[in-house]
């Protein structure tokens, strides 16, 4: 199995393009069997994907990661650890934003070190749930603090649009990647965030890239799935199929991604994520997995090679596409309408 493409995204930080996610590892998607899921994780590494991505909301998610890096040093030693990555992320509850202190955010990123196992976490991406709330710019500030102290080695964001990114570039304070949603079905990155991160050297990581499964042969010719749906996942993603411009249109993209996968002899979620792995400022695609079922086909998108007769035929579906509009993440903020209405935003007090 060839493994994925790397970048140096600065001198000694060194990722896999392909990183691991661990959303789906959390508590809220049922039991996890613990000792399988290090194993895989190991599975991964072995096969190339060396960056793995977690947060301080995820309810386990960072106990396991220190699980994985406690055996990996073990059996693999200092070497294996330093080639690894390990992106987490620092998500304020909106309860607290009034009241936002450093102390409260040492205390994360605190707990964070703790349940990795590490002196230095190596990339912390910071999610602000309401921007009409001051003290996101002394949040910024910081982390960078802690960044000056030894406790954080790379700062990032989630899910900021191009505005506030704007904001935290003026800062001054060093901004290394922007963790933003981006595939075919969502191009809102492309209304100016990632020009602004390509001009100012921010590498997005992008997620959702298989829209949470819809970009899949599983949908291909099925009928339109009424809700409720049987997680918050695909209900988040069918709302963005239902802004790309509903049902039909959207099986008409599969018809065309699955004619491209067949030359491949690959499927349709591996070339959905090299289509976002080959757009500008890209540097990597965050590819979530309770298992390594799907290790292979997510290690193949990672240097699979898409022609421009390929992107051509994809290009023209999306052309037809309505939505979704506006800015990175602007649909999720607006706690009374339907993307909003799904989200929970008091996670850090439950995992806690």
């Amino acid at each position: 199995m060839a493994a994925p493409e790397r970048l140096e995204l600065a001198p000694g930080y060194v990722l896999s393009r392909i990183i691991r996610g661990g959303w789906q590892l959390a508590g809220g998607h049922g039991p996890i069997d613990r000792q399988a899921a290090v194993d895989d994780l190991i599975a991964a590494f072995d096969a190339g994907v060396v960056a793995f991505d977690c947060a301080d909301i995820y309810t386990g998610v960072e106990e396991l990661y220190g699980q994985m890096r406690a055996r990996l040093g073990k059996e693999r030693g200092l070497a294996a650890l330093k080639e690894m990555k390990i992106h987490t992320k620092l998500v304020p509850d909106l309860s607290v934003l009034s009241s936002i202190s450093k102390a409260y955010i040492a205390g994360i990123v605190e707990q964070s070190l703790r349940r990795l196992g590490m002196e230095r976490l190596d990339l912390v991406q910071f999610h602000w749930w309401d921007y009409e709330a001051s003290g996101m710019l002394d949040v910024i500030g910081w982390l960078d603090e802690l960044r000056r102290e030894g406790k954080i080695d790379r700062i990032g964001g989630t899910n900021f649009d191009a505005a506030r990114l704007r904001d935290i570039l003026e800062t001054g304070v060093p901004f290394f990647s922007l963790q933003t949603q981006y595939s075919m079905l969502d191009h809102r990155p492309e209304a100016g965030l990632a020009q602004l991160a390509a001009q100012n050297g921010v590498a997005l990581f992008c997620y959702g890239s298989v829209a949470g499964g819809f970009l899949a042969e599983r949908w291909l010719g099925a009928r339109e799935p009424a809700h409720p749906l049987e997680n918050r996942s695909l209900t988040k993603y069918k709302l963005i199929i239902d802004d790309f411009g509903g049902w039909e249109l959207f099986q008409a993209l599969l018809r065309v991604v699955k004619t491209v996968a067949e030359r491949h002899g690959a499927d349709i979620a591996t070339i959905a994520s090299r289509y976002v792995l080959d757009r500008p400022v890209v540097a990597a695609v965050i590819v979530g997995a309770r298992n390594r079922n799907h290790l292979a086909s997510n290690v193949r998108a990672g240097h699979l090679r898409l022609s421009v007769e390929d992107r051509q035929e994809i290009d023209a579906i999306l052309k037809l596409r309505r939505g979704p509009a506006g800015d990175a993440y602007t649909l999720e903020r607006d706690r009374a309408g339907r993307h909003g209405a799904i989200m929970k935003y008091n996670l850090n007090a439950v995992a806690s």
